[in-house]
């Protein structure tokens, strides 16, 4: 019994710091119109590379691997002042994305600025990237729910947790403002899989609110937030905090939109959105932070295309993998993919900001990256036929159709441009590179390394 003291301690203790909505945060303090805004605690990746390398590849132990920053999310329905205080006195300020041209008022310890509703905004101050604070100013919320709707799962402000809960046909899940959902593991028995902390099956689905999910109790690999398994489904607003494996994995769906919703996680395959062998669906106008992969399309074995995505006004910040990509995965064909019109605000990792990362044997094709804004990068464009950990097939796919199109990207490290058949069979072929710059220089022939399995590249002037 006294070996067992000292870890149920600890046990409540994480649980009495997890309940309290907000939890604590010692960073900065907001108001907006004049109001005071709760700021929330957030776990994020640490400054240091090599920390951050050893989170993604100690998965088990990558949950103790993190630092603090912090985010806020208010409604408004037209431009409102802001002021953000911190912890310190503020020598320099750097609102993201630059694309927005956020200017500020720096006096003291206080930033003033305006938002405007849709923003996703991140405050650096002192050139200090990683403890920064996330501003989400939503538009405000059109759409009223009640907790006596029986079509309505309804979750009030407070604290609330969740083993497993199943969004059926015809419901819609809201969480409320000022809601925090707690998820906890749910095993059907000793040892067996875990479920998701929310699933949405069946049709004619909707996720509404500007509360949280948190993923904070479930163990590291164990549990998606939320599983997307129907057509016709809508998530928008909610916040998804601390996933412990891929946050938002959309499988064998169809018609699903996800619009507004932030996703911020720290450990090791916490996966931003993975659509798979899925049809129709929108990732957009939100927010993601993870260690893992942001925005990435697969296909499993068995589980037919993948077709008519579009990833569109994200803003992203990617710490390990992938931001934009398609695969590793591709074990069934995957076609007309636009990544259009999204700002990449850092992208640390060792992984590529724009990938087909092929590793299995279908048809990649019709795919386009336009008008995305990159502020930083490790490296930059790859498309790859290979065989790597990830691949399930003996036999080695196709790459066919790729456009980047009005492409901009500063900070980045290796601005080579790689492209990389597998052999005669297996070709990368027909991609073309119009008004693509990077470093402040144009893309020219000469930017891209190619092997001799790759065909039909344009270069426009």
């Amino acid at each position: 019994m006294k070996k067992l003291m000292p870890m149920m301690l600890l046990f409540m203790t994480l649980l009495v710091s997890a309940a309290a909505p907000g939890g604590k945060n010692n960073l900065f303090q907001v108001r907006a119109s004049g109001k005071k805004v709760p700021v929330y605690p957030l776990k994020v990746s640490p400054a240091d590379s090599l920390s951050r390398m050893k989170g993604m590849d100690d998965k088990a132990g990558s949950a103790a691997i993190y630092e603090m920053a912090a985010f806020c999310t208010f409604d408004i329905d037209s431009p409102a002042p802001v002021k953000v205080k911190a912890d310190k006195d503020v020598h320099s300020v750097k609102i993201l994305p630059s694309s927005r041209a956020v200017e500020a008022e720096v006096n003291g310890r206080e930033i003033s600025f305006v938002a405007v509703p849709g923003d996703r905004l991140t405050i650096e101050i002192n050139g200090d990237e990683y403890h920064s604070l996330h501003v989400f100013a939503n538009p405000v919320e059109d759409e009223h729910y009640a907790p006596s709707d029986k079509n309505v799962i309804y979750f009030g402000p407070g604290v609330h947790y969740v083993s497993r809960l199943v969004v059926s046909s015809g419901q819609t899940l809201y969480i409320a403002e000022g809601a925090v959902l707690y998820g906890e593991m749910f095993q059907k028995e000793p040892g067996g899989p875990y479920s998701p902390v929310i699933s949405l099956i069946g049709d004619n689905i909707r996720v509404r609110g500007r509360g949280i999910i948190d993923g904070s109790l479930c163990r590291t690999l164990t549990t998606n937030l939320m599983y997307v398994n129907g057509s016709n489904i809508s998530i928008e607003g909610v916040i998804f905090r601390d996933a412990s494996v891929w946050t938002l994995p959309v499988k064998n769906s169809s018609d699903v939109d996800i619009n507004n919703v932030k996703l911020l996680g720290y450990r090791a395959n916490s996966d931003g959105v993975d659509i798979c062998n899925s049809r129709n669906v929108t990732v957009r106008n939100s927010f993601i932070r993870t260690l893992d992969d942001l925005i990435v399309i697969k296909t499993t074995s068995g589980g037919g295309k993948c077709e008519h995505i579009h990833a569109f006004g994200n803003v992203l910040w990617n710490e390990v993998a992938h931001a934009i990509s398609v695969g590793a995965e591709i074990n069934q064909d995957i076609t007309d993919v636009v990544f259009e019109d999204n700002d990449i605000i850092h992208d640390k990792g060792r992984e590529w900001s724009m990938r087909v990362y092929h590793c299995d044997n279908a048809l990649v094709s019709d795919v386009v990256f336009r008008n995305i804004r990159i502020e930083e990068s490790k490296n930059f464009i790859s498309l790859w036929i290979n065989k790597a950990v990830w691949s399930h097939s003996e036999e080695r796919g196709h790459i066919n159709g790729v456009t980047f199109e009005n492409i901009y990207a500063d900070r980045v490290a290796n601005p080579a441009i790689q492209f990389l058949g597998y052999d005669g069979d297996h070709l990368v072929e027909n991609v073309m590179l119009s008004n693509v710059f990077v470093n402040g220089t144009k893309v020219t022939d000469s930017s891209i390394v190619a092997n001799e399995f790759v065909r039909n590249i344009t270069v426009k002037q």
